[in-house]
C-alpha cells in the first residue's frame, strides 16, 4: 500500500509540472519563444505534453481507486468502539460495600479533622 501511495504522490507532482509547462491562451509558463530548442515544433511539443498529462491523469485516477479499495478493506467498518470494550461501564464501578469507611481526605485515621483556634 505504501508503494502505491508513493507512486500516487509522484503522479500528482508530475501532473502539476506538466500542466504548468503547457502553453495557455496568454503564454503562461509555456514553451517560451523557441519551443524545445528547435528539436521539435511548438505544436508537436504541446501535443506530447497533452498526451503525457492525459497518461498521468489516467494513472493518478487508477491509483486513487486502488488506494480507496485498499483502505475500504483495511477499515473496521461495521464495528463500533463500544464493541471493543470488555465490560460495560456500569459493571466496572466498585460496589458500596468495598468503599473505605472514612472517605475523608483530611485524615487517614478517622475522626474529626483538626481545626485552628479562632482568634477574637
Amino acid at each position: 500500500m505504501e508503494v502505491i501511495l508513493v507512486i500516487h504522490l509522484f503522479l500528482a507532482l508530475a501532473i502539476i509540472g506538466l500542466v504548468l509547462l503547457q502553453r495557455s491562451e496568454g503564454g503562461g509558463l509555456g514553451m517560451g519563444g523557441g519551443g524545445l530548442g528547435g528539436l521539435a515544433s511548438p505544436r508537436s511539443a504541446a501535443n506530447a505534453l497533452t498526451r503525457a498529462t492525459a497518461f498521468c491523469a489516467m494513472a493518478f485516477f487508477c491509483t486513487s481507486l486502488i488506494l480507496g479499495i485498499l483502505a475500504g478493506r483495511n477499515s473496521t467498518a461495521g464495528t463500533s468502539i463500544l464493541d471493543a470494550l470488555d465490560e460495560p461501564a456500569a459493571e466496572q464501578t466498585a460496589p458500596i460495600s468495598e468503599l473505605p469507611e472514612n472517605p475523608s481526605p483530611m485524615r487517614e485515621g478517622g475522626g474529626e479533622a483538626p481545626t485552628a483556634p479562632i482568634a477574637e
